[in-house]
């Protein structure tokens, strides 16, 4: 049974900085693709950060771009997400998904090719 778990989230004020965590369990993670996904009442799920656990280069949303960054640890099989310089706009239940790639290495960014999903952790940023 695949679970993935975040942790990490919490509230800041505006210019500080978080870092989730998520842990996999019964998910191979070397060689698929993982990412993070972010909703805000009101608004559609978006992806924030995916990224082929492969290795390569990450997506990242054009609002996080420089101040968010994904990373792993295949060896703990832990997904990160360090974000910094965090607004207010980015508060948001964040969540942890894992999918398969495409193309051999190629990552999907919409929320329907994911297929796990964990239970998500609040992040709220205050001016």
């Amino acid at each position: 049974q695949v679970q993935l778990v975040e942790s990490g989230g919490g509230s800041v004020q505006a210019g500080g900085s978080l870092r989730l965590s998520c842990a996999a369990s019964g998910y191979t993670a070397n060689g698929n693709c993982m990412g993070w996904f972010r909703q805000a009442p009101g608004k559609e799920r978006e992806g924030v950060a995916i990224a082929y656990t492969g290795g390569g280069s990450a997506y990242y949303a054009d609002s996080v771009k420089g101040r968010f960054t994904i990373s792993q640890d295949n060896t703990k099989n832990t997904l990160y997400l360090q974000m910094n310089s965090l607004k207010p706009e980015d508060t948001a239940m964040y969540y942890c998904a894992a999918g398969p790639a495409w193309g051999g290495r190629y990552c999907y960014t919409t929320t329907n090719r994911f297929r796990y999903w964990g239970q998500g952790t609040q992040v709220t940023v205050s001016s």
